[in-house]
């Protein structure tokens, strides 16, 4: 590959593990900040479909499920580990104390369960190794939180709802990223 091809392939890439950092305390400040609903003791909720509700959360934590493929597609395997350790610190420095535990765990289970889903099918398949880690990960991510966090999973279909909504938005740019990367022999990490 070019240097200015590799260069480019690695501004992407800090560019994606910017997005996915930020991504992480954005959604936890959403949680207690942003809905239609807020009540005292719970989170603030957003509608994701009609009659479904879910904590406001979830739109970020979906993003980030496809931002860290992408970190991993553009700066590798080694990179995508650092950005969820990064997004592990993060997401216990901005989380709430009530939601630490939950935050932290829900977040490194299942961005490391996309991990491993999507690093075996993204040369071949990107957009269904997206698709596939992303739902793998946000059905995880879904019930490690809810649990921890609430002691319930009264949210779940909202949350796979809200979480599958981001990943759904982003596949016609996964899409054409990869088109883009064919055009100009741009290959991943």
């Amino acid at each position: 590959m070019s240097s200015s091809l590799d260069a480019r392939r690695r501004a992407e890439g800090f560019a994606f593990l910017l997005a996915f950092a930020l991504s992480v305390p954005v959604a936890n400040w959403m949680i207690h900040n942003v809905g239609l609903v807020c009540p005292p003791d719970g989170p603030c909720l957003i509608p994701v479909a009609p009659g479904l509700m879910s904590p406001s959360g979830v739109l970020m934590v979906g993003l980030a499920l496809v931002l860290r493929d992408m970190v991993q597609r553009r700066l590798g395997v080694l990179w995508s580990v650092v950005a969820i350790l990064i997004g592990g610190v993060l997401s216990w420095w901005v989380a709430p104390p009530s939601l630490v535990l939950a935050s932290v765990a829900a977040f490194l289970f299942s961005e490391l369960a996309d991990l491993a889903v999507y690093t075996p099918l993204q040369r071949r398949r990107l957009v269904l190794a997206v698709v596939a880690s992303s739902v793998v990960g946000l059905i995880i991510d879904t019930t490690i939180f809810l649990w921890l966090a609430f002691g319930s999973l009264d949210y779940m279909a909202g949350q796979i709802v809200g979480k599958g909504w981001m990943v759904l938005l982003a596949i016609p740019v996964i899409a054409y990223l990869r088109r883009r990367d064919d055009r100009i022999g741009l290959l991943p990490a």
